[in-house]
């Protein structure tokens, strides 16, 4: 249910011309915040759709820390997502598609993988959405490499 949510607000970044990354902050089994890539639409490279969400979650609840709280994001989170997931110290990592060429958590940076970090969220696959959001971000990425090259 809540990674639906989270490939919705995807499908809403890919409409501005963002990069189609959802992501969504549970607390309780309520949605607190919802967020998607706003790089293209903001012109800021750090509004990755965790960003996005973790900005909005702690607004809403007026804390720094989300302890309480689990994201679902649609595709695993970079290194500077995963950073500021572990600074926001968020509970669970929900994600869908693996990221194996930028991804922070399970390839390349493996930032929790390292005795330096302070705080190590449980870090979760949901697979049965990884297709959704893969097939989401081939056809984004097939769409703007079409366009420029001009046809």
């Amino acid at each position: 249910m809540f990674m639906k949510q989270a490939l919705n607000s995807a499908i809403r970044a890919k409409s501005h011309n963002d990069v189609p990354i959802g992501a969504v902050i549970v607390r309780d089994g309520h949605v607190i915040a919802r967020g998607e890539n706003q790089v293209q639409q903001k012109k800021n490279p750090t509004l990755h759709a965790e960003i996005v969400a973790i900005n909005r979650a702690c607004k809403k609840l007026g804390t720094k820390f989300l302890d309480d709280c689990d994201i679902y994001v649609t595709l695993e989170p970079c290194a500077m997502c995963a950073t500021a997931i572990s600074l926001a110290r968020i509970h669970n990592v929900y994600y869908a598609a693996d990221d194996v060429k930028g991804g922070g958590i399970i390839h390349n940076a493996r930032i929790y993988d390292t005795d330096k970090h302070l705080w190590r969220p449980t870090v979760i696959q949901i697979p049965e959405y990884a297709d959704a959001s893969a097939t989401l971000l081939r056809e984004f990425f097939a769409a703007r490499r079409k366009n420029k090259n001009g046809e």
